[in-house]
């Protein structure tokens, strides 16, 4: 539905006909599900259980009781799911099988330990300090005295929560619902399927709304194998945020210019934001995305209006309820205190770093690299606001169609929300692996080519240890050398592709 007056969007073009044979399919499902299983087996017998010691190293993994098991079966567990989930990339049998075969690959890592980070504890002493009466915004949880102190690892032990207030209510519920420490998780891990199987449902409509086949926007996303193991076993708030931001841009897709859908998908997407501020970039996109018709500045004021009220509503509904007010900006700025090479920025301030003490000198570039990264990521971000605002202009002429338009505004804007978080992730300060499923949620339902996206979520896939041990801290200096060389490279590339792009003749007078 497109609103009164508009003339109604042509259907999205059907998926292409099946490339995947049955014998490979079945292949990949069952592979798939093997390592499922293997990562339940690995989480089971050495995850991040309460009781397992903080910081420890894959040496000492291998070292204690299960450890050459638990390592095996990590390792394989995780060949074959990414394996699988790479094989049916471009061409799952159909929407239906890819749900199926996801919920497959859920079941084994719905029911074991917690997986890859100690996060889901962090978030359970927030939730228990906010539930007896502490601001989790202006002290840290060892401050509050939370009962639990020892499951989560020391670097966030001192630090704010760094996230919105809607999650902290979250928490708290869970808390007090929980009965204790387990029973907190669980609710917790609950909380994280519910906003995966939100985004399940968003999905198909955004897909077919943007022109692209079901089965492989779910396939992308549902069976990556970052979603398993950090969204759905780790229990990653990063989950909910998905799933509102997913049916906010639904709302908005099927009733743009319409003020009531335009204000609930506000309140939607103004949750989401108020789960992980992360969900922020996608707002000027989803502006975009409010308007109905013809692309002019007073169209986006005027429909963009409507949606940006919802978006406050909810914000200052949730910091009104929570009675935290506006505290968990400031604990965002922590967000920072670790350093890993997987940032960008973080890799090329390790290398001007290593490169002073060969000389004699200590840059302290880190800080300098994550500055500069940060205000770059500012003109990326409004060059992709451009680009985007830009080509439905275009689309603007009186000769095109009014449906051609309407077909074309859910692509540009979910494209764009998806470039966004992918910049937003390459250039922030710091880099865990179920960041990647951020764009990953949005580009598998918008982009057609799929390999430079799927790629980096793959290798994220492969970063950390089933008890929340990351790999990157034990490969600083190597990591840091890779990822500087391969920027340089695709800078290098990107460089000599625009010079011998042919350029357009100027036409004469």
């Amino acid at each position: 539905m497109t609103g009164p007056g508009a003339r109604p969007a042509p259907a999205a073009r059907p998926d292409p006909p099946v490339a995947a044979d049955g014998a490979r399919a079945r292949l990949a499902r069952y592979a798939g599900l093997a390592g499922a299983v293997l990562l339940g087996v690995a989480g089971y017998l050495g995850g991040a259980l309460p009781a397992s010691p903080l910081g420890t190293t894959p040496v000492s993994i291998w070292q204690g009781r299960h450890g050459p098991l638990i390592l095996g079966a990590w390792l394989l567990g995780t060949g074959l799911l990414v394996g699988a989930w790479w094989s049916l990339r471009r061409d799952a049998p159909s929407t239906g099988w890819v749900y199926r075969t996801a919920g497959l690959w859920a079941l084994p890592l719905l029911i074991t330990a917690p997986l890859g980070s100690r996060d889901v504890y962090s978030y359970a002493c927030q939730g228990w300090a906010y539930a007896h009466g502490v601001d989790p915004y202006a002290t840290g949880v060892a401050e509050a005295d939370c009962p639990w102190l020892d499951t989560v690892p020391s670097i966030w032990q001192d630090t704010p929560a760094p996230y919105g207030p809607l999650f902290v209510l979250l928490a708290a519920l869970a808390v007090l619902l929980g009965g204790g420490l387990t029973g907190t998780v669980v609710l917790l891990r609950l909380v994280a399927v519910g906003g995966v199987l939100l985004a399940a449902l968003c999905l198909p409509g955004l897909a077919r709304a943007a022109g692209v086949p079901t089965r492989r926007a779910a396939w992308l996303l549902l069976a990556c194998p970052l979603v398993g193991v950090h969204l759905v076993a780790g229990a990653h708030n990063d989950a909910v945020m998905l799933g509102l931001l997913l049916l906010g841009l639904l709302v908005l897709v099927r009733f743009p210019g319409r003020p009531r859908g335009l204000v609930v998908a506000g309140v939607l997407l103004g949750l989401a934001v108020a789960v992980k501020a992360s969900a922020v970039v996608v707002l000027p996109f989803a502006a975009l995305a409010a308007v109905l018709g013809r692309y002019t500045v007073r169209a986006l004021l005027r429909d963009g209006g409507w949606l940006a009220g919802g978006v406050l509503a909810a914000l200052l509904g949730t910091s009104l309820v929570s009675g935290l007010g506006l505290g968990w900006v400031g604990g965002l700025t922590h967000s920072g205190d670790s350093e890993q090479w997987t940032s960008p920025p973080t890799a090329v301030g390790f290398v001007v770093d290593y490169a002073g003490a060969l000389l004699g000198r200590k840059p302290d570039a880190v800080p300098v690299a994550r500055v500069v990264a940060l205000l770059l990521l500012v003109a990326v971000l409004a060059v992709i606001w451009w680009r985007a605002w830009m080509t439905l202009r275009r689309l603007n002429d009186a000769r095109q169609r009014v449906a051609r338009l309407a077909a074309a505004r859910p692509r540009v804007t979910l494209l764009g929300g998806g470039l966004a978080l992918a910049a937003t992730v390459v250039l922030a300060p710091v880099f865990h692996p179920w960041y990647a499923t951020w764009p990953l949620a949005l580009l598998a339902v918008a982009a057609t080519r799929t390999t430079w996206f799927v790629l980096p979520c793959a290798v994220a896939s492969c970063l950390t240890l089933p008890d929340g041990t990351n790999l990157a801290r034990f490969t600083k200096a190597p990591g840091a050398i890779v990822m500087t060389a391969l920027l340089l490279t695709l800078l290098t590339l990107t460089v000599i592709r625009r010079l011998r792009a042919p350029r357009t003749p100027t036409p004469t007078p």
